[in-house]
């Protein structure tokens, strides 16, 4: 008898124990979700999507900027927050927080051309062509059928060979200054804005003989041309001739005929 009192003592404080221990559990758990709610709750990508569907650019940069501050917010959901928030400073011509989202979407994803193509259009809206050939490039190199990074990357290219072109011919007349010999061709030679006045006036004067209606017309434009000339040669240096002046109104008249 005494042996089953002692039994009976040892299971009941057994079970008292089982149960304390539920009840701290539980009562852990609940204080846990009670001070700290939502902490494990991934981040609500929601409004960020809503507010870019609806070009709500202000709207976007404040509820996709909530979403890219949240620790919880998913790697890919935080790429395409960070990209619609890009887009809005775009639009807002806030071009340098553009270009900084850009860049931490790039750290995130270097992978993704739609984020070259954009910030290289940045770059090149800011004058910076170096960085923007860069970017259009990267793009096409990850996807060769990526239209928009094609046609920028084949624009700025012919754009950079045509300031490489004229960089080349700055300064310099239509005519080789080692050969000059009269005194107007030695003073546009010595001065880079009347070689660059002279070497538009060449230009002109052939685009304009080449695009003539008919022979006749070409043959007169190009003696008013030679008549130029002469009378550049012969007056220069007279107390009235001013050589520049001259040669800007020679080069309106050679764009009024030809129609650039």
């Amino acid at each position: 008898m005494r042996r089953n009192s002692a039994n009976l003592a040892v299971d009941l404080v057994l079970a008292l124990l089982c149960v304390c221990l539920s009840g701290a559990l539980t009562s852990g758990v609940a204080r846990a979700a009670g001070s700290e709610p939502g902490k494990d709750v991934q981040a609500d990508a929601g409004p960020c999507i809503a507010a870019a569907a609806a070009t709500d650019d202000d709207k976007t940069i404040e509820a996709c900027g909530a979403l890219i501050d949240n620790e919880k917010a998913a790697k890919p959901d935080r790429v395409k927050a960070l990209m619609a928030r890009a887009s809005a400073y775009d639009r807002k011509q806030m071009i340098d927080r553009a270009i900084s989202d850009y860049d931490t979407v790039l750290r995130l994803d270097p992978s993704l051309a739609d984020a070259h193509n954009a910030r290289g259009e940045l770059w090149r809206r800011k004058g910076d062509r170096p960085k923007a050939i860069m970017d259009f490039g990267a793009a096409v190199k990850l996807n060769p059928d990526h239209a928009a990074a094609k046609a920028n990357y084949k624009s700025l290219s012919l754009e950079l060979e045509r300031i490489g072109a004229m960089m080349a011919v700055a300064g310099k007349p239509s005519f080789d200054c080692r050969k000059a010999r009269r005194p107007v061709e030695k003073a546009i030679c010595a001065n880079p804005e009347l070689a660059d006045l002279d070497r538009e006036i060449g230009a002109s004067t052939f685009r304009a003989v080449r695009e003539a209606k008919d022979p006749h017309q070409a043959r007169e434009l190009q003696r008013e041309q030679d008549q130029f000339i002469a009378r550049r040669n012969a007056e220069f240096g007279t107390p009235a001739y001013d050589l520049q002046k001259a040669m800007r109104e020679r080069l309106r008249q050679i764009n009024g005929v030809d129609g650039y």
